[in-house]
């Protein structure tokens, strides 16, 4: 199977059956149906059987999924089979948020260490962390083998960060900065800023 070949909208929606399957598994279900999981998560039964069936014949027809054997896979698919280490730079109002979050590790992601360069906050605590200089990151994620970041910083900021970040061998970043960054081919950039989100949903109110 080549990665780049599946339709990354497709890949967008595994992690969402994904927590749905495990929700399942936590209330006991060992066997559902693509009609079930779409009811769950609002997507056709149809869609979720074409989706999943790019990636191999995971149930049979007329049997449904078994839920276990399921979860294993999509996190085999997904990669978080394992846990990744992820920085997080900016200790702003997001920053310290995303470092006290107790969701990321029974998911697949450990936050490992906070950056920032506002030397008011260096070697302040946010959660567990004690708030480090960004002129030691790219030595830190070089030395550790991070490959995955959250950038928290002010917009004006972000792209300078990225290319840090980039430089020092990162290859996926989530992006809470309001605006586009340029990074080379090979690295993936995930955006997360809500005002898109709440100007996409009053279209349609």
């Amino acid at each position: 199977m080549n990665a780049e070949k599946i339709p990354d909208i497709i890949i967008g929606r595994l992690p969402i059956y994904l927590r749905a399957l495990q929700r399942m598994a936590e209330r006991g279900v060992q066997v559902t149906s693509s009609k079930e999981l779409g009811e769950q998560v609002d997507i056709s039964a149809a869609q979720i059987r074409k989706d999943i069936s790019q990636f191999g014949e995971f149930g049979k027809q007329g049997m449904g999924y078994n839920v276990a054997f399921l979860i294993e896979k999509l996190r085999e698919i997904l990669k978080v089979d394992r846990v990744w280490d992820v920085v997080v730079v900016g200790a702003g109002d997001i920053g310290h948020a995303v470092a006290r979050y107790q969701g990321f590790t029974d998911r697949g992601f450990r936050i490992v260490a906070i950056f920032d360069n506002d030397p008011e906050k260096i070697g302040k605590k946010a959660g567990n962390f004690v708030i480090q200089d960004v002129a030691h990151m790219g030595e830190y994620i070089r030395r550790e083998g991070i490959k995955i970041a959250m950038i928290a910083v002010p917009a004006s900021a972000a792209q300078e960060v990225a290319n840090e970040l980039v430089e020092a061998g990162v290859k996926a970043i989530l992006n809470y900065a309001p605006i586009n960054i340029s990074v080379p081919e090979g690295v993936h950039v995930q955006y997360i800023d809500p005002v898109t989100h709440l100007q996409r949903m009053t279209y349609y109110l």
